[in-house]
């Protein structure tokens, strides 16, 4: 299914009475286990019962004492304020200086690394190393420079593994390379006579950037998956890890800064390893996670000051989650302002989901959408006080972030309150079709609005906001009309959404599902339409790919990058579980990141 919609910015939700005929015209990645310290140990065992017990309180406090719908089955988060007086200990200025200037050192090293490598194998190899250690942003014109090169390449004589790594990494930098090359591995009887595991999972890996009609790549993807699941068994050490890791998410799909502490222990044994690169790739980690700690830090305070005034009993405290979520669409120091604001977007579209699902009686979301609407809180004297300050804070938050870009980036805020607008209408007809019990007819009636409220419109318009001039007017005219990229991306996380949340949101009033409008059209079981869904994903990845290899997406590689990485991001909150709602699930992934420095002799 290659589902595609038309937006435009005059298009609005409908309202609640034009609501039925305008309807009808990620397991995360392997984790690292590492020994944490006492004070981390001792914060985490009490924290889910400082929150209980605060939320337990601000319910009794609230003076509608109202119950809340879904507040009690979300685990709180085990974070809350603990980046605020959290020290690291690489953070003196001392060390900071020494690692700046041993990672200058480090990286014309590397730089000469990459221009002595001549053969195909290694420079493939440094160039995938470098972006599984997420040092590629340090040398983006020598890997542009090589990668012009490798395309020119006549692969013909090389095998297997070589293949799949060039046709994988070309694709994944924009070229679109042939699939034909494969054609040649292939025996008489259409199968890939191949029995070494990693040459399977080069293939498998290459063959996830396929689009729609190459059907090679289909063959390849059910032949290596096949073969792989039926190796696993029998395989130990970091291959059969990477195996498993991506028979969950395929490599291209993986989110790398998620991943890449574990890479760099993983890279320490590789025989092609490079000394000078490993060093830099821990040095560079310590670095980063001193940006991103003090990023945490402007951002908790901020969220402590929505939280205390406005009293709301929230179901997800996840500003930490939300941190983390940001982090996989831009990692690199050089987009912090980026990161800041991004995470103070889905921050409070989370605060405006839980509103409209858990908190606001009809009446009240129905208020709380014209006051968004006019973007003015003299509307709201009738909700309550906590719903106030909300609301409040959201006009606050959106000025907060005006204040944050320069003169000539002020144009970009109206596209973000457009979408701010779009998304309080559309969780609000939610809110109509739960109380009326409406499910939508068909899957593609579903995602004209879930698409919206699922969240991925408003976050791909913030992730360019705080980029600099590459993110230019077009972009934002571009991201505006909800293109097709942006709508494969919304699909794969409606998809993945409804099938790792679709049982607990069966205990509790909630909208229907796309798994529900899929039953109801076809007239079929819970079984049947799940196994639709998994397919209409990969159509969807198809869809994806297609976009990313257009030439007709003459946007900035750098711009088109921070979509593809919140693709990635669903698939790693949304493959295996709910990990944004289940929490505990990513602890490992957020401890070894934010908290655990490398020990680097200076």
């Amino acid at each position: 299914m290659a589902a595609t919609f038309s937006f435009r910015p005059q298009e609005y939700i409908s309202s609640r009475r034009s609501c039925h005929t305008a309807a009808t015209a990620a397991a995360p990645p392997p984790r690292i286990i590492r020994s944490t310290s006492w004070r981390w140990q001792q914060h985490a065992r009490r924290r889910p019962i400082c929150r209980l017990q605060c939320r337990q309180q601000v319910q009794q406090n609230e003076s509608d004492n109202r119950p809340t719908q879904n507040t009690g089955i979300f685990e709180p988060s085990i974070w809350g304020d603990f980046f605020l007086g959290y020290s690291n200990p690489a953070a003196s200025s001392q060390q900071q200086t020494k690692m700046a200037e041993r990672a200058e050192t480090l990286k014309e090293q590397v730089a000469e690394i990459i221009a002595t490598s001549t053969r195909l194998h290694e420079r493939l190899h440094i160039i995938d190393a470098l972006e599984r250690l997420c040092l590629d942003h340090l040398f983006e014109h020598e890997i542009d420079a090589a990668l012009r090169q490798i395309e020119a390449v006549d692969v013909g004589d090389y095998d297997l593994s070589t293949v799949a790594l060039w046709f994988c990494l070309l694709r994944r930098h924009r070229y679109r390379v042939s699939p034909d090359v494969f054609t040649r591995f292939k025996d008489d009887e259409g199968a890939f006579p191949a029995d070494n595991p990693a040459e399977l999972l080069s293939l498998y890996n290459a063959a996830h950037m396929r689009t729609h009609g190459e059907t090679i790549l289909d063959e390849a993807i059910l032949f290596t998956t096949r073969h792989l699941e039926a190796m696993l068994p029998y395989l130990e050490g970091p291959l059969a890890r990477e195996i498993k890791s991506s028979l969950e998410i395929p490599h291209p799909r993986r989110v790398r800064i998620y991943e890449s502490k574990y890479y760099i222990s993983t890279y320490e044994k590789d025989a092609m390893a490079h000394e000078k690169v490993l060093e830099l790739a821990k040095v560079n980690s310590n670095m980063m996670q001193l940006c991103h700690q003090h990023e945490l830090s402007i951002i908790t305070r901020w969220w402590q000051d929505i939280q205390i005034e406005s009293r709301l009993p929230f179901a997800r405290d996840r500003l930490v989650e939300c941190y983390l979520w940001i982090l996989g669409v831009y990692f690199e120091p050089s987009y912090s302002r980026g990161r800041i604001i991004m995470t103070m977007v889905i921050a409070f579209v989370t605060m405006m989901d839980d509103i409209y699902d858990s908190y606001g009686s009809e009446e009240e979301c129905e208020i709380f959408t014209k006051c968004i609407e006019s973007w003015d809180t003299k509307g709201a004297h009738d909700l309550p006080e906590c719903m106030k300050i909300a609301l409040e804070k959201i006009l606050d938050s959106y000025q907060t972030i005006a204040n944050m870009l320069n003169q000539e980036e002020k144009y970009r805020m109206p596209y973000l309150r457009y979408f701010i607008e779009k998304q309080a209408r559309s969780y609000n007809t939610e809110v109509q079709m739960r109380q009326e019990g409406y499910i939508p007819k068909s899957i593609e009636e579903h995602l004209k609005l879930s698409l919206i409220t699922g969240g991925c419109p408003i976050l791909a318009c913030a992730s360019f906001v705080g980029m600099h001039d590459m993110a230019t007017k077009d972009c934002f005219d571009w991201v505006s009309t909800i293109p097709k990229m942006v709508q494969a991306l919304s699909i794969i996380l409606r998809i993945g959404d409804d099938l790792q949340s679709y049982e607990r949101e069966q205990l509790i009033p909630h909208v229907a599902s796309t798994i529900d409008s899929y039953m109801k059209e076809h007239n079929v079981s819970i079984n049947v339409a799940c196994e639709k869904m998994h397919i209409i994903k990969e159509e969807s990845w198809k869809d994806f790919n297609s976009e990313w290899l257009n030439p007709e997406n003459a946007y900035p590689k750098q711009v088109l990058e921070r979509i593809f990485n919140l693709t990635r991001t669903m698939e790693f909150m949304y493959n295996q579980g709910d990990n944004f709602t289940n929490c505990i699930n990513i602890k490992d992934t957020i401890h070894s990141l934010l908290v655990e420095p490398f020990l680097v002799i200076m």
